[in-house]
């Protein structure tokens, strides 16, 4: 019904950056949320940043002022770029989208990608 493409991961050295993306598509009638979220080797998945509908943006301490949270919405895409990244922003990168869709009752789900590997190291 709804799927999530998550893209730009890659490896980057200490201080880099790199810019995700991530396409919803589907049988979608209007996507309330997005968000990324990580999830480090032996580690909890975390938010990093979310956006509304409205375009508020809400992210981690550990990210303000190096990570940007975007969205399209004509596109359904969203965008995080990640400046001055740091080893421990290593992690799989989650998509995720709270959306209300076509023929299923009630309120927004929530919706995942399969991941994005993020890396960084010398």
């Amino acid at each position: 019904q709804v799927q999530l493409v998550e893209s730009g991961g890659d490896l980057v050295q200490p201080g880099g950056s790199l810019r995700l993306s991530c396409a919803v598509s589907g049988s979608i009638f209007r996507i309330t949320a997005m968000g990324w979220y990580r999830q480090a080797p032996e580690k909890q998945r975390e938010l990093v940043a979310t956006i509304t509908g409205a375009g508020i943006t809400n992210y981690a301490d550990s990210v303000k002022g190096r990570f940007t949270l975007s969205r399209d919405n004509a596109k359904n895409t969203m965008y995080l770029q990640m400046d001055s990244l740091k080893p421990e922003d290593t992690a799989v990168y989650y998509c995720q989208t709270a959306a209300l869709v076509v023929g299923v009752p009630g309120g927004p789900r929530d919706y995942w990608g399969q991941g994005t590997q993020v890396t960084v190291s010398s």
